[in-house]
């Protein structure tokens, strides 16, 4: 009685088996996306290079019009060459900033060196 039960279930097990594998799903998913996605992570990338996005410390050397901006700016340029001047308007006046630190600590051992030409300059942390 064994051997008459054990050729049907091998055929059905088999059998089953090959349905399975020839009948299987098979998904295909189609991803759709904005057009914009792409631009908008090159921005992304753009603004992360120019320190746009973080927050960092800075220092700042000078508060007032243009012309003593851009006075200051120079004078500095001419001076030191590790951390980069900017210069930022902010209605109505115009700021310059140097570094782009990340924590306090490197902002403050950087200002002791630049206090020597620029004795009212401070760190600060942009708000945004």
């Amino acid at each position: 009685m064994k051997r008459t039960l054990l050729k049907p279930l091998t055929f059905i097990f088999f059998g089953g088996l090959f349905i399975t594998n020839t009948y299987a799903q098979s998904g295909k998913s189609n991803i759709i996306q904005d057009s914009r996605i792409p631009e908008l992570l090159s921005l992304k990338s753009k603004m992360t290079n120019n320190d746009e996005l973080v927050d960092r410390y800075k220092i700042q050397l000078y508060y007032g019009t243009v012309t003593g901006a851009n006075s200051v700016h120079s004078k500095y340029k001419s001076r030191y060459d590790e951390w980069e001047p900017k210069i930022v308007y902010e209605s109505p006046n115009y700021k310059v900033w140097v570094g782009n630190f990340r924590n306090r600590l490197e902002a403050d051992r950087a200002l002791l060196q630049v206090q020597k030409l620029f004795p009212n300059a401070f760190v600060m942390k942009p708000e945004r």
